[in-house]
């Protein structure tokens, strides 16, 4: 194993730590049902979580991912009606369950890269009724997540580090070291809620964001506020909003290479021309960037916008992961876009508002797609204010908080 027992069994106390803390309009109760799903190769800690949720009198279910040679073959064999296929009972399923536990461990991270992408998106597009379900159920206090990284020696492999120098970045990251790892992360959200706070009250009409490869302003949009960790990602340190994709303009690029549905992609830049992708480049994967933009209509409209201030992450690898590299520390710490769907919760008022026809006419993307697009360059972040007036919120990989 690449995780101590005593790192396992504290991996396993921040996970569900953050289940429950990304449970932002309600607590667990006893016998509340808890999807934990997992690839095979972490099951050493899926086994520590599903003990300690026993123990806390939670009802888990065990589920694993389908194995890359298997879900290879499905992409490469199935037909448009298989592609499309919905199991039995499982919308049923999915309006029952309070929580999900999704541990990925990936054995071969370009397992796809012969499939045709736009077989991946049907299989995606299919799919995204059931996660409306889990949207509603999580907008009514019913439902968290919460989600992370298992050390694999395939992980370790494409970051170009050793499998020990691999989990090592994990362990830092997700303070497995900490004597107490559920108190260093209850006290680093804190501060970044408080940064999340700050943003949220300064009346931002738009941000740009200026970098040696970008020129890049999103129009922050109404009833919008910032998030900060909350759970839903362990390591999370990024703050981050949904902001009204309409005012999208400008070029954004992405240093940091990227691994999606088993393709790598490098040096992403995209053009944005009243709120939509008008052009898409990069050095490695243009084709399938290309592809992934045109899943469907909002594919090629932002549904993110975040931040990672350089001082709370320790993450200072590439590590061919988009959970860890979208909450890259470095030097510069690091912003990132995602292009595709938004999130609901950083709207300020309550959630039951938030009908699909509410969310379109405050500018909330929808798309089957959410795909993180990563900036670790040096870059300087202004609000413009509703008076007129601009002022800088990020520079040198640190908030001006």
């Amino acid at each position: 194993m690449l995780l101590t027992k005593t790192q396992l069994e504290k991996y396993a106390q921040v996970m569900i730590w953050a289940l429950k803390t990304a449970r932002r309009n309600g607590k667990y109760k006893p016998y509340d049902v808890v999807l934990l799903r997992t690839d095979i190769a972490a099951m050493p800690l899926a086994q520590e979580i599903y003990n300690q949720l026993l123990a806390q009198r939670l009802q888990p279910v065990l589920r694993f991912n389908t194995p890359e040679n298997m879900a290879k073959n499905f992409y490469m064999t199935a037909d448009k009606k298989q592609l499309s296929f919905i199991a039995p009972g499982e919308k049923e399923f999915q309006s029952g369950i309070n929580g999900l536990i999704s541990l990925r461990a990936p054995e071969d991270l370009t397992y796809l890269k012969q499939v045709e992408p736009s077989r991946i998106a049907q299989t995606a597009v299919a799919h995204k009724p059931l996660r409306e379900i889990l949207d509603v159920r999580e907008q009514k206090g019913q439902f968290s997540w919460t989600l992370c990284n298992y050390p694999t020696e395939e992980l370790a492999k494409r970051a170009g580090l050793s499998a020990k120098e691999y989990a090592n970045q994990v362990a830092r990251a997700c303070f497995l070291n900490e004597k107490d790892p559920v108190k260093k992360w209850a006290e680093v959200t804190k501060q970044i809620t408080e940064i999340g706070l700050w943003l949220s009250s300064l009346p931002i009409e738009t941000l740009h964001i200026e970098s040696a490869h970008m020129d890049f302003e999103v129009l922050v949009g109404e009833k919008r506020k910032f998030i900060a960790g909350g759970g839903c990602n362990v390591p999370s340190f990024e703050i981050f909003t949904s902001p009204d994709w309409r005012g999208t303009k400008g070029v954004y690029f992405a240093d940091l290479s990227s691994y999606r549905s088993g393709n790598y992609v490098k040096g992403v830049r995209l053009e944005f021309k009243k709120g939509r992708v008008i052009k898409a480049d990069a050095e490695k994967g243009g084709d399938f960037v290309r592809k992934m933009l045109a899943m469907d209509r909002g594919a090629s409209q932002i549904g993110e916008f975040s931040l990672t201030d350089r001082r709370f992450s320790k993450i200072t690898k590439f590590m061919a992961d988009i959970l860890y590299d979208e909450n890259f520390g470095g030097k510069y710490g690091n912003c990132h876009v995602a292009v595709g769907a938004s999130y609901a919760d950083t709207y300020t008022g309550p959630q039951s508002d938030m009908t699909k026809e509410f969310k379109k006419k405050l500018g909330f993307n929808d798309s089957s797609l959410h795909w993180d697009l990563i900036n670790t360059e040096d870059k300087r972040v202004t609000a413009k204010l509703k008076n007129g007036t601009t002022v800088t919120v990020y520079e040198k990989g640190e908030f001006s908080y």
